[in-house]
């Protein structure tokens, strides 16, 4: 295969687009964190695992379709969410810290919090990969094979992303959000509900990352460890869009997905941990404001 039939694979294009798709639904709750309240979510990748292992509990235990059961998984993880910023975020951010203080203190308690939830989750579960068999029917289009779960995870991953996108453009607490990630300190003086956006933007975040793990649960084993890999990708995108732009990020998840999956078709498969951690090394160097970070500071 040359390089102009790679490059032009539609098969490589689909799987690029759902990469990027997760990506961007992963991302989409650790930026709406970071730009609101300015905490570094380490953990965040652990609750994609929290939700995969959900998924299965409720399709092996109660016989719940992963699809149906999405929206209880993203309930249960908003729950955890607001939990976890009363219990822990709430008086930090009370406390009128600097950006710094704030942000090292967050990546702490993230760091112990990712700790417990893993091994929590290795004891109760134990750390043997799970799985299961769902919508694994092959369907083709013009010469794209592609199987019903992974076709049902991008339409599911763009749909949610494009209605938090949406919510954020349209509603009108989605403007007050997006005035608090911009200018937090014009927005308590118009009079936005600082506390109430920081615990929306939590539930938000963590409901996003739960159902990304039901739809990783669909397509691939996961263990208690798979979170990791995932807050790295969440990151990358994060940083390549801008901290806090939530709109670049959706740019920034689809080229990164691009990168990884023609970059693993020109390569290897066992160099896609190499070309992941070379982007999130190339983004540090070379882009520290992101990408397209202009519009979230003019």
């Amino acid at each position: 295969m040359t390089l102009l039939d790679i490059l032009l694979s539609g098969q490589l294009l689909f799987s690029a687009l759902l990469l990027g798709s997760l990506y961007a639904l992963v991302a989409l709750g650790l930026n709406l964190v970071y730009g609101t309240m300015r905490l570094l979510n380490v953990a965040h990748g652990d609750f994609v695992m929290v939700g995969a292992y959900a998924a299965y509990g409720l399709l092996t235990l109660l016989g719940w379709s992963p699809l149906w059961a999405a929206g209880l998984v993203a309930v249960i993880c908003a729950l955890a969410g607001l939990c976890i910023y009363e219990l822990l975020f709430r008086s930090l951010l009370s406390a009128q810290s600097s950006v710094t203080r704030i942000e090292s203190n967050s990546l702490l308690l993230f760091f112990g919090l990712s700790v417990i939830v893993q091994n929590t989750m290795a004891l109760s579960v134990t750390a043997t990969p799970r799985g299961y068999q769902y919508l694994d029917e092959i369907y083709r289009l013009g010469g794209v094979a592609m199987t019903g779960n992974r076709l049902a995870a991008l339409v599911v991953a763009l749909v949610a992303c494009g209605a938090v996108g949406l919510f954020l453009r349209f509603n009108v607490f989605g403007l007050a959000l997006r005035a608090v990630i911009e200018r937090p300190d014009a927005a308590r003086v118009v009079g936005v509900n600082i506390e109430l956006v920081h615990r929306v933007s939590f539930c938000i975040g963590f409901a996003t990352a739960g159902i990304a793990g039901v739809l990783v649960s669909m397509m691939q084993e996961f263990s208690p460890f798979i979170g990791f890999p995932f807050t790295i990708s969440a990151f990358i995108v994060v940083i390549l869009g801008g901290l806090g732009n939530i709109f670049g990020g959706f740019i920034a998840a689809f080229l990164l997905g691009a990168l990884e999956t023609y970059g693993v078709a020109l390569t290897s498969p066992n160099l896609s941990s190499v070309l992941l951690y070379g982007v999130f090394v190339m983004a540090l160097v070379l882009f520290p404001q992101g990408l397209v970070a202009h519009r979230a500071t003019r």
